[in-house]
């Protein structure tokens, strides 16, 4: 048996998922009228207390319309020097919206409002302007860590004074909300644009959602064409979203859980020399300089295990709802082979 801890994109479409796509009610999306994608703008759009979404491919695609809708060349963003905008979107920021990026440093990836102000560029011919500052919760790279709600509401307020958007990634926000005390609305209120993914964690098979005031989302829909972004009957698809949104929020916790006793499992091998703190169902962990990342991974695969390199000496596994109920025994047999 294969255990894919590479990503939470892996995830297949349980029965119950399947069966809400097959009976979806479908029109033509570029059109407007295809019924179940509007449900699921609409249902997205209330969870958040924001007046309108707009239902995209990828969470890649969501994130460079907001920037480009945001900004106006020339200019500059404000993220994490981590932040997927950055390090995962092809050079995005670039090519689609020719920005240039101020890069901060930050606890594995969690940028300070302190930090944001004082990179606000001053308004001189010299520097391009501040256009945007776009924050990762949870963060990839950082081990799935989650932002402390109150820097957040610092970040936004600076944001607001200086009248600079603010933008959230929220790929795997709803791993962050089932950790705290915040619900969707509190992010809702910080934030002018957010993105959220429904093909990771809550294991829908393709799509991520924009969401913002109804000029930002007109503006969007119509870079989501330029794009190529446009789907016809995607009505099978926003159903797999819906379900998502409606079933499988809660259950995230079960994978922070396992998570937590994946990297257990890790620290008491003697080729791992760190485990980053798990707070949500990322585990990334730093190996001894005694193997090679690379001649870790095979053997990994040997025994059954997919993972993937995160950095030097830096290897990920993300937990999700389609790995089977002994995974725990398997990867405990798994790393204990490896030498």
């Amino acid at each position: 048996m294969i255990i894919d801890l590479r990503s939470d994109t892996v995830t297949q479409p349980t029965p119950a998922m399947l069966s809400a796509m097959m009976q979806a009610v479908v029109g033509d999306d570029v059109l407007g009228d295809d019924p179940t994608v509007r449900k699921l703008e609409v249902y997205a759009a209330d969870l958040f207390g924001m007046e309108e979404a707009l239902f995209c491919p990828s969470g890649t695609m969501t994130n460079q319309i907001a920037i480009k809708v945001h900004t106006n060349s020339p200019g500059e963003v404000i993220c994490s020097d981590i932040a997927h905008i950055y390090r995962y979107e092809g050079g995005g920021i670039g090519f689609n919206s020719g920005l240039s990026t101020r890069l901060l440093d930050g606890d594995r990836g969690q940028i300070s409002a302190e930090s944001v102000v004082q990179n606000i560029n001053p308004d001189d011919v010299h520097a391009p302007p501040t256009q945007l500052v776009s924050i990762e919760n949870t963060c990839n790279k950082g081990g799935g860590s989650i932002y402390d709600f109150e820097e957040v509401k610092a970040i936004a307020a600076i944001c607001k004074e200086h009248q600079i958007p603010f933008h959230l990634d929220g790929a795997r926000l709803f791993n962050a909300i089932v950790e705290t005390e915040q619900t969707p609305k509190d992010y809702g209120e910080q934030f002018d644009s957010i993105s959220i993914c429904l093909s990771k964690g809550l294991g829908a098979p393709v799509g991520s959602l924009l969401l913002g005031n109804n000029s930002f989302i007109k503006k969007s829909r119509r870079i989501r064409k330029i794009l190529g972004g446009g789907m016809r009957q995607a009505g099978f698809l926003a159903a797999a979203g819906l379900f998502a949104l409606t079933n499988n929020i809660d259950r995230l916790k079960d994978d922070h859980e396992l998570a937590k006793k994946i990297a257990e499992i890790l620290d008491c091998h003697p080729l791992v020399e760190h485990v980053l703190e798990v707070e949500t169902n990322i585990v990334i962990f730093v190996h001894s300089e005694r193997i090679t990342t690379a001649n870790f991974l095979t053997q990994l695969k040997e025994n059954g295990i997919l993972a993937v390199q995160m950095g030097h000496q830096q290897i990920r596994l993300v937990t999700h709802l389609s790995l089977p109920k002994n995974v725990l025994q398997l990867f405990k047999n798994a790393i204990e082979k490896i030498q």
